[in-house]
Protein backbone atom coordinates (compact mmCIF):
# COMPACT_ATOMS: atom_id res chain seq x y z
CA UNK A 1 0.00 0.00 0.00
CA UNK A 2 2.81 2.40 0.90
CA UNK A 3 4.49 1.86 -2.50
CA UNK A 4 1.22 2.58 -4.34
CA UNK A 5 0.75 5.78 -2.32
CA UNK A 6 4.04 7.11 -3.71
CA UNK A 7 3.01 6.69 -7.35
CA UNK A 8 1.11 10.00 -7.66
CA UNK A 9 4.10 11.89 -6.21
CA UNK A 10 6.48 10.19 -8.64
CA UNK A 11 4.17 11.02 -11.54
CA UNK A 12 4.08 14.66 -10.55
CA UNK A 13 7.88 14.78 -10.23
CA UNK A 14 8.24 13.30 -13.72
CA UNK A 15 6.28 16.12 -15.36
CA UNK A 16 8.70 18.74 -16.70
CA UNK A 17 8.44 22.24 -15.25
CA UNK A 18 6.63 24.73 -17.48
CA UNK A 19 8.89 27.07 -19.45
CA UNK A 20 9.17 30.55 -17.99
CA UNK A 21 10.14 31.81 -21.46
CA UNK A 22 8.21 29.98 -24.13
CA UNK A 23 7.14 30.21 -27.75
CA UNK A 24 4.78 33.10 -28.34
CA UNK A 25 5.89 35.15 -25.32
CA UNK A 26 6.54 38.87 -25.81
CA UNK A 27 8.94 40.62 -23.44
CA UNK A 28 9.42 44.37 -23.04
CA UNK A 29 12.53 45.57 -21.26
CA UNK A 30 13.24 49.10 -20.04
CA UNK A 31 16.94 49.65 -19.40
CA UNK A 32 19.34 52.40 -18.39
CA UNK A 33 22.34 52.08 -20.70
CA UNK A 34 25.79 53.55 -21.10
CA UNK A 35 27.05 53.74 -24.68
CA UNK A 36 30.85 53.72 -24.61
CA UNK A 37 32.52 54.13 -28.02
CA UNK A 38 35.63 52.05 -28.60
CA UNK A 39 36.62 54.45 -31.34
CA UNK A 40 39.45 54.17 -33.86
CA UNK A 41 39.86 57.42 -35.80
CA UNK A 42 41.69 58.25 -39.00
CA UNK A 43 43.27 61.63 -39.68
CA UNK A 44 41.30 64.81 -40.38
CA UNK A 45 42.12 65.21 -44.06
CA UNK A 46 43.43 66.92 -46.05
CA UNK A 47 44.42 69.80 -43.76
CA UNK A 48 45.22 68.04 -40.48
CA UNK A 49 47.13 64.79 -41.21
CA UNK A 50 47.97 62.88 -38.03
CA UNK A 51 45.25 64.63 -36.04
CA UNK A 52 42.46 62.31 -34.89
CA UNK A 53 39.20 62.65 -32.95
CA UNK A 54 37.74 61.00 -29.87
CA UNK A 55 34.08 60.51 -28.95
CA UNK A 56 32.46 60.82 -25.53
CA UNK A 57 30.38 58.23 -23.67
CA UNK A 58 26.66 58.78 -23.23
CA UNK A 59 23.90 57.60 -20.85
CA UNK A 60 20.30 57.09 -21.96
CA UNK A 61 17.11 55.07 -21.44
CA UNK A 62 16.50 52.18 -23.81
CA UNK A 63 13.40 50.15 -24.67
CA UNK A 64 13.45 46.76 -26.38
CA UNK A 65 10.89 44.19 -27.46
CA UNK A 66 11.66 40.46 -27.66
CA UNK A 67 9.46 37.89 -29.38
CA UNK A 68 10.07 34.25 -28.47
CA UNK A 69 9.75 32.19 -31.67
CA UNK A 70 10.45 28.99 -29.70
CA UNK A 71 11.23 28.28 -26.05
CA UNK A 72 14.93 28.91 -26.80
CA UNK A 73 14.98 31.29 -29.78
CA UNK A 74 13.98 34.92 -29.48
CA UNK A 75 14.26 38.04 -31.63
CA UNK A 76 14.98 41.41 -30.01
CA UNK A 77 14.63 44.93 -31.43
CA UNK A 78 16.06 47.83 -29.43
CA UNK A 79 15.15 51.51 -29.59
CA UNK A 80 17.33 54.21 -28.02
CA UNK A 81 19.03 57.44 -28.99
CA UNK A 82 22.10 59.10 -27.48
CA UNK A 83 24.07 62.32 -27.94
CA UNK A 84 27.85 62.28 -28.27
CA UNK A 85 30.51 65.00 -28.50
CA UNK A 86 33.63 64.61 -30.62
CA UNK A 87 36.87 66.56 -30.43
CA UNK A 88 40.45 66.72 -31.58
CA UNK A 89 43.11 64.79 -29.72
CA UNK A 90 46.31 66.59 -30.82
CA UNK A 91 47.75 69.48 -32.82
CA UNK A 92 45.60 72.39 -33.93
CA UNK A 93 42.28 70.56 -33.51
CA UNK A 94 43.32 69.25 -30.10
CA UNK A 95 43.91 72.85 -29.01
CA UNK A 96 40.35 73.72 -30.01
CA UNK A 97 38.89 70.89 -27.88
CA UNK A 98 35.35 69.82 -28.70
CA UNK A 99 34.65 70.18 -32.43
CA UNK A 100 31.03 69.12 -32.61
CA UNK A 101 28.22 66.87 -31.47
CA UNK A 102 25.72 64.45 -32.96
CA UNK A 103 22.68 62.43 -32.01
CA UNK A 104 22.84 58.72 -32.77
CA UNK A 105 19.87 56.41 -33.45
CA UNK A 106 21.07 52.78 -33.74
CA UNK A 107 18.11 50.37 -34.14
CA UNK A 108 19.51 46.86 -33.72
CA UNK A 109 17.84 43.51 -34.36
CA UNK A 110 19.35 40.39 -32.77
CA UNK A 111 18.50 36.71 -32.79
CA UNK A 112 18.95 35.29 -29.29
CA UNK A 113 19.48 31.83 -27.85
CA UNK A 114 18.04 31.44 -24.33
CA UNK A 115 19.83 28.63 -22.51
CA UNK A 116 17.34 27.77 -19.74
CA UNK A 117 13.78 28.78 -20.64
CA UNK A 118 12.38 26.72 -17.75
CA UNK A 119 14.55 28.45 -15.11
CA UNK A 120 14.05 31.64 -13.13
CA UNK A 121 17.58 32.73 -14.15
CA UNK A 122 17.85 32.68 -17.95
CA UNK A 123 21.16 33.62 -19.64
CA UNK A 124 21.17 34.31 -23.36
CA UNK A 125 23.49 35.26 -26.21
CA UNK A 126 22.62 36.96 -29.47
CA UNK A 127 23.90 38.23 -32.80
CA UNK A 128 22.35 40.46 -35.39
CA UNK A 129 22.40 43.54 -37.57
CA UNK A 130 22.47 47.28 -36.87
CA UNK A 131 21.61 50.37 -38.88
CA UNK A 132 22.79 53.64 -37.34
CA UNK A 133 21.41 57.07 -38.24
CA UNK A 134 23.28 60.24 -37.26
CA UNK A 135 21.15 63.37 -36.95
CA UNK A 136 21.12 66.91 -35.51
CA UNK A 137 24.86 67.23 -36.07
CA UNK A 138 26.33 70.55 -34.96
CA UNK A 139 29.69 72.24 -34.57
CA UNK A 140 30.88 74.02 -31.43
CA UNK A 141 31.39 77.74 -30.98
CA UNK A 142 35.04 76.97 -30.16
CA UNK A 143 35.54 75.47 -33.63
CA UNK A 144 33.75 78.33 -35.39
CA UNK A 145 35.68 80.93 -33.40
CA UNK A 146 38.89 79.27 -34.62
CA UNK A 147 38.11 78.71 -38.32
CA UNK A 148 34.79 80.41 -39.06
CA UNK A 149 31.29 79.09 -39.82
CA UNK A 150 31.41 75.31 -40.31
CA UNK A 151 28.82 72.62 -40.98
CA UNK A 152 29.21 68.95 -40.12
CA UNK A 153 27.50 65.74 -41.23
CA UNK A 154 28.09 62.07 -40.45
CA UNK A 155 27.30 59.19 -42.80
CA UNK A 156 24.86 56.49 -41.71
CA UNK A 157 26.18 52.99 -41.02
CA UNK A 158 25.28 49.32 -41.48
CA UNK A 159 27.02 46.86 -39.15
CA UNK A 160 26.75 43.75 -37.03
CA UNK A 161 26.06 43.30 -33.33
CA UNK A 162 26.87 40.78 -30.60
CA UNK A 163 24.98 40.42 -27.32
CA UNK A 164 25.02 38.62 -23.99
CA UNK A 165 22.69 38.98 -21.03
CA UNK A 166 20.57 37.39 -18.36
CA UNK A 167 16.96 37.66 -17.16
CA UNK A 168 16.25 37.04 -13.44
CA UNK A 169 12.61 36.53 -12.49
CA UNK A 170 11.13 38.64 -9.69
CA UNK A 171 7.68 37.13 -10.17
CA UNK A 172 5.72 35.47 -12.96
CA UNK A 173 5.61 38.57 -15.16
CA UNK A 174 8.45 40.85 -14.01
CA UNK A 175 12.20 40.25 -14.15
CA UNK A 176 15.56 41.97 -13.80
CA UNK A 177 17.73 42.21 -16.88
CA UNK A 178 21.46 42.71 -17.39
CA UNK A 179 22.66 43.12 -20.98
CA UNK A 180 25.87 43.88 -22.89
CA UNK A 181 26.13 44.57 -26.62
CA UNK A 182 29.02 45.27 -28.98
CA UNK A 183 27.89 47.14 -32.09
CA UNK A 184 29.91 47.66 -35.27
CA UNK A 185 29.41 51.31 -36.31
CA UNK A 186 31.61 53.01 -38.93
CA UNK A 187 31.05 56.56 -40.14
CA UNK A 188 32.71 59.41 -42.03
CA UNK A 189 32.43 62.90 -40.54
CA UNK A 190 32.51 65.71 -43.11
CA UNK A 191 33.21 69.29 -42.04
CA UNK A 192 32.62 72.07 -44.60
CA UNK A 193 34.24 75.45 -44.06
CA UNK A 194 34.62 78.40 -46.43
CA UNK A 195 38.18 79.20 -45.35
CA UNK A 196 39.84 75.77 -45.31
CA UNK A 197 37.45 73.79 -47.50
CA UNK A 198 36.03 70.32 -46.86
CA UNK A 199 37.63 68.07 -44.24
CA UNK A 200 36.81 64.41 -43.63
CA UNK A 201 37.66 61.89 -40.93
CA UNK A 202 36.79 58.19 -40.84
CA UNK A 203 35.72 56.94 -37.40
CA UNK A 204 35.06 53.37 -36.27
CA UNK A 205 32.86 53.93 -33.21
CA UNK A 206 32.24 50.25 -32.29
CA UNK A 207 30.60 50.98 -28.91
CA UNK A 208 29.92 48.71 -25.98
CA UNK A 209 26.33 49.19 -24.78
CA UNK A 210 25.91 48.10 -21.16
CA UNK A 211 22.44 48.12 -19.63
CA UNK A 212 20.48 47.20 -16.54
CA UNK A 213 16.72 47.32 -16.25
CA UNK A 214 13.34 45.76 -15.66
CA UNK A 215 11.51 43.43 -18.04
CA UNK A 216 7.83 42.58 -18.35
CA UNK A 217 6.16 39.51 -19.83
CA UNK A 218 3.10 40.70 -21.78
Amino acid sequence: MRAFSLLPLLAIAAVPAPALAEAGDVFVRVRAVVVSPNEDSGSILPTFPGEEVDVTDSFAPEVDITYMATNNIGFELIAATTQHDFGGTSGATGGIGQLGSTWVLPPTLTAQYHFAPEASVRPYIGAGVNYTVFYSEDTTSALENAIGPTSVSLSDSWGWALQAGVDIDLNENVFLNFDVKYIDIDTTATLRNGAIGTQQVDIDLDPFVVGIGIGFRL
